[in-house]
């Protein structure tokens, strides 16, 4: 409430119009998300500073293992593949079954890699390269490949496949998408928490990215590395036993799962209607109405994940996502859900609801200003300088806690390619951010406002190999981004010339959208900033053992590192 009196105040300048109503609402809209980053990062650095365990702090249950109690209960692990090359898929699991043989527990478990693959010739690769993996590991760690020629409700309708088959066989199932890597160390240390504990129903690992030669994905899981840690951990205190479930690098107790978890198919042919696309924050809604509880372990080392290696398919990644927690409105008043669930959906809702706001004050703002005789009779100097103080804050504060827990930690420092070094990657991530953001918000809106005319994303497999963004292709993707952007700092430029830095902030991204989306999708660009050590992740300084067996460009590029 205060931010928004100090933007009203901010805004009464030249007297407060219709204009500065809509900005405050605008601005409103977009608070949720910002306010709960805010805190969430504020929880999450005093307890990593001053905790003697964090984990603990916010997993009870770890306090209660040694770490090497007998992995006494029967665990799948389930992998779900869909159109794309199964290679990288087969040497991440061959690393992975090596690791759990030699830990001495290959016995409890039974992989079941389970496709939805559509496309005629990927489907006949998987069903080569995953019946020689069975055959390999035959007598150590069964293997199972499934593949349906109905994929009926996309990835939930996949799993729920395998639990109306197979579930009953296993205790416990350890989730991993396409692009998912979990070392065996990892996979037991969760299995061995969920045998402790009873009453946990899903077991969230934390989950980062994989050291990557795309430069777009190297800063963009360089930046999310800097967020995550204090992100996590604070709202993994405050939402304790309800706590989130982001479909993969997780464990699942199945009896309950099966009993509890299924997605009933939602009313309506349209986008909002069918069957679910984002099931997991629901699937965690319902083990915890059922009494189970849902939780996080905030630990880096547990599992990895490849992000996109353009902004193209980071787009499309990001909109069918949007697509898919637009249906979670169905659930927000479903009988028996505790509340915090609730807010996790409405949360997630919000996350890409709250875009067009951010739209509308990069739009409304402009126009405002431009037909302000001065920008001192749109905002006022004063306020108007604190209230963008405090949102760069807001925006930033994850990172910022994250940024100064590594300043303090010399093996830390050291870790990230030293202070020098670990500076320059966050000056670079931060300036890329800023780019990024109102990029997004514009795809969303765009995304949005077609929704009522049927528009859809659907679920198809991604591009993971680094490749190039031609310049047409990014034009014509970007277009309406490079207009909005280019149109807004146009008009300030033409009136208020002195203003540009300050509109630059949302409207810089998307001026910039298509040369950001070619030249960040340069392999050579990558493979330069890994060499030089701009993004440099601590899995880049020291490889684990399981992370040198894949023999990952990025890994051997920061070994070379200038």
């Amino acid at each position: 409430m205060a931010l928004l009196l100090l933007t009203a105040h901010a805004l009464t300048a030249g007297g407060f119009g219709l204009a500065d109503a809509a900005l405050v609402l605008f601005f409103a809209l977009t608070m949720p998300w910002s306010v709960i980053g805010f805190w969430n990062a504020t929880i999450g650095f005093f307890i990593m500073r001053f905790a003697r365990d964090p984990v603990a702090v916010v997993l009870p249950a770890v306090a209660r293992l040694r770490g090497d109690e007998p992995i006494a209960a029967s665990s799948a692990i389930a992998i779900f593949v869909r159109n794309e090359p199964p290679d990288r898929v087969i040497r991440n699991l061959e690393t992975m079954m090596r690791e759990i043989e030699v830990a001495g527990s290959a016995e409890r478990f039974h992989l079941y890699v389970l496709s939805d693959t559509s496309q005629r010739e990927t489907a006949e690769t998987e069903e080569t390269g995953f019946a020689a993996l069975a055959e390999q590991w035959r007598s150590r760690i069964p293997v199972i490949y499934r593949r349906r020629i109905v994929n009926t409700a996309f990835k939930a309708g996949n799993f729920w496949d395998f639990c109306e088959r197979w579930g009953s066989r296993h205790e416990f199932a350890i989730t991993l998408d396409t692009d998912s890597f979990m070392t065996a160390g990892a996979i037991l240390r969760l299995v061995r928490i969920m045998q402790a504990d009873p009453k946990l129903g899903i077991l969230q690992g934390l989950v980062v990215g994989l050291p990557s030669t795309s430069a777009f994905a190297r800063i963009f899981q360089f930046g999310m590395r800097l967020g995550m840690r204090s992100w996590t951990i604070g709202s993994a205190w405050w939402q304790a036993d309800c706590g989130p479930y982001w479909g993969h690098n997780a464990v699942i107790r199945l009896k309950p799962f099966i009993a509890h978890c299924h997605i009933p198919v939602l009313p309506g042919n349209g986008v909002l209607g069918g069957h679910v696309l984002s099931h997991d924050q629901i699937e965690a809604a319902l083990m915890r109405s059922a009494g189970y509880e849902v939780r996080v372990l905030p630990e880096e080392e547990l599992g990895w994940e490849e992000n996109p290696p353009t902004l193209i398919e980071f787009i499309r990644r990001d909109l069918r996502w949007c697509q898919g927690n637009l249906q979670y409105g169905h659930f927000l008043l479903m009988p028996g859900m505790k509340f915090v669930s609730r807010f996790q959906l409405a949360f997630a809702m919000l996350m890409f609801l709250g875009s067009p706001a951010w739209i509308g004050l990069l739009v409304v703002g402009t126009l405002a200003l431009a037909f302000s005789p001065t920008p001192a009779d749109f905002i006022r100097p004063d306020a108007g300088s604190a209230l963008l103080a405090i949102i760069l804050v807001m925006w930033f504060a994850p990172k910022i806690a994250t940024v100064l827990d590594v300043l303090t930690r010399p093996p830390l420092r050291r870790a990230f390619g030293g202070g020098a070094r670990f500076l320059a990657s966050v000056a670079t991530e931060t300036i890329f951010f800023i780019l990024l953001s109102p990029i997004m918000w514009i795809g969303h809106t765009l995304f949005l406002a077609g929704v009522p005319f049927g528009r859809t994303i659907g679920w198809i497999g991604q591009v993971r190999d680094d490749h190039t963004v031609p310049w047409r292709q990014a034009m014509r993707q970007l277009l309406p981004h490079t207009v909005i952007g280019l149109g807004s700092l146009a008009i300030v430029a033409a009136t208020h010339p002195a203003a540009i830095p300050y509109v630059l902030l949302l409207a810089g991204g998307p001026a910039l959208s298509v040369p950001l989306a070619v030249i960040t999708a340069r392999p050579a660009f990558g493979i330069a900033l890994a060499r030089i050590g701009i993004g440099r992740l601590p899995e880049e300084t020291a490889p684990p053992r399981a992370l040198t067996a894949l023999a990952l460009p990025a890994v051997m590029a920061a070994a070379r590192t200038v």
